[in-house]
């Protein structure tokens, strides 16, 4: 009997840590901005698609928007998030400069995103299915 309860307690801790750990992990995407090191696809070089300045996101929990640049122009959109799903709205007004391909393929790939995680080192990648397309650091 004693054997079947500690068993039991076992089980209940390991469920509960896991839905912890999801929410300590969706908690990190909140309050803090993170910076694009890493985007798959184009066939230039990061370093050519973002010579001066490389876009940031950063997501607010309370209305449920994010906001940042794309390197060039800001931007801002609704998001969608439920466990590692994510999907993002069409952003909303942006400046209308233009500074080369870089925001293109920014823009392009976010609106195909819909799913996340962030890595045992704290990157965001954000992924279409299990294909990370782009890969954020924190910033400073």
């Amino acid at each position: 009997m004693k054997a079947k309860i500690f068993t039991l307690l076992i089980c209940s801790l390991f469920i509960s840590s896991c839905s912890t750990s999801k929410k300590m992990k969706s908690a990190m995407l909140f309050n803090t901005t993170w910076e694009l090191e890493y985007l798959s696809g184009p066939r230039i070089a990061f370093a050519g698609l973002y010579p001066d300045k490389k876009p940031k996101i950063k997501f607010d929990n309370s209305t449920q928007k994010v906001s940042g640049n794309s390197s060039c122009n800001g931007y801002s959109a609704n998001f969608t998030l439920n466990d590692n799903d994510i999907s993002f709205g069409e952003p909303g007004p942006t400046t209308l400069m233009y500074c080369g391909e870089g925001e293109q393929f920014f823009l392009n790939i976010i609106r195909k995103v819909d799913t996340y995680k962030i890595d045992d080192d704290g990157k965001l990648n954000l992924m279409i299915s299990d294909v990370p397309m782009m890969r954020f650091k924190k910033s400073n």
